[in-house]
C-alpha cells in the first residue's frame, strides 16, 4: 500500500495513552499487592502470590495492550493493532454503528464497524468531550475517513459520511465544541450507562437536521 493511502486514527497522543497505562498498572500493582498481602496473613506466601498474579497480571496485560493499541486507515480498510493486528473493509462492513461511551464525565463518541476479511470488530474513537470542551480527530482524518464512508454506496456509511464532513463544516465556520454535531449527537445518549448504541435510525434522523 502507498504511504499516502495510510492516515492515523489515533484520538490520543501516544505519550498520553502512555501514562494512562502507566498508571493502571501502578494501581493494579498497589491493589494486587494489598490484597495478597491480606490473603498471605491467612495463606502464606503462595495465597499472596496467587491473589497479586489473580488481579494485577490482568490489569496490566490489559494497560500494556491500551498502551500498544494504534488505529489507522488503509485504503478501504480501518486497522487496529495491540497484541496483534485487526482490519475491517469498509467497503464490504456487516456492521456499521455509532458508539457513545461514559466514564467519569468523559463522553467518546466512536464508529463501532465490523465485517471481513476476517469478520472482526472495531471501535474508531471520533471524539472525546468532558463539559464544553474535549479532541476530536483532526481534519484531514475526518476528511479521508469521510471520504472513504461515501465511497461504500452502503446507506449507513453514507449518513456516517454525512455527519463528519458536517462536522469538518462546524469546524470551519468556527463553531465551540458544544455545537459541533458530534458533541450534539454524544449529548443525545442518556446518562449512567457505560455504553450506548445510537440506532441508525436516530443517527438518520439527527443528520437530516443538519446544515
Amino acid at each position: 500500500m502507498s504511504e499516502q493511502r495510510v492516515v492515523s486514527l489515533d484520538l490520543l497522543d501516544r505519550a498520553v495513552v502512555r501514562r494512562r497505562a502507566t498508571s493502571v498498572v501502578v494501581v493494579a500493582v498497589v491493589v494486587g499487592a494489598a490484597v495478597g498481602g491480606i490473603v498471605g496473613l491467612f495463606a502464606g506466601p503462595p495465597g499472596f502470590l496467587v491473589s497479586f498474579a489473580v488481579l494485577a497480571v490482568p490489569l496490566s496485560l490489559m494497560a500494556f495492550g491500551e498502551a500498544r493499541k494504534t488505529y489507522w486507515l488503509d485504503g478501504t480498510q480501518v486497522a487496529a493493532r495491540a497484541f496483534g493486528t485487526r482490519r475491517v473493509d469498509l467497503a464490504r462492513a456487516t456492521r456499521l454503528d455509532v458508539l457513545v461511551t461514559d466514564v467519569r464525565g468523559a463522553r467518546t463518541i466512536s464508529l463501532l464497524v465490523a465485517g471481513p476479511p476476517k469478520n472482526k470488530a472495531l471501535n474508531v474513537a471520533l471524539a472525546m468531550y468532558a463539559g464544553t470542551g474535549g479532541r476530536e480527530l483532526g481534519v484531514y482524518e475526518l476528511r479521508r475517513l469521510a471520504d472513504t464512508l461515501a465511497g461504500t454506496g452502503d446507506t449507513r456509511a453514507l449518513v456516517l459520511s454525512e455527519l463528519l464532513v458536517a462536522q469538518l463544516k462546524s469546524e470551519a465556520r468556527g463553531d465551540g465544541a458544544a455545537d459541533r454535531p458530534l458533541h450534539r449527537l454524544a449529548a443525545l445518549a442518556p446518562s449512567g450507562r457505560l455504553a450506548r448504541r445510537l440506532s441508525n435510525e436516530d443517527v438518520a434522523r439527527f443528520v437530516a437536521t443538519l446544515d
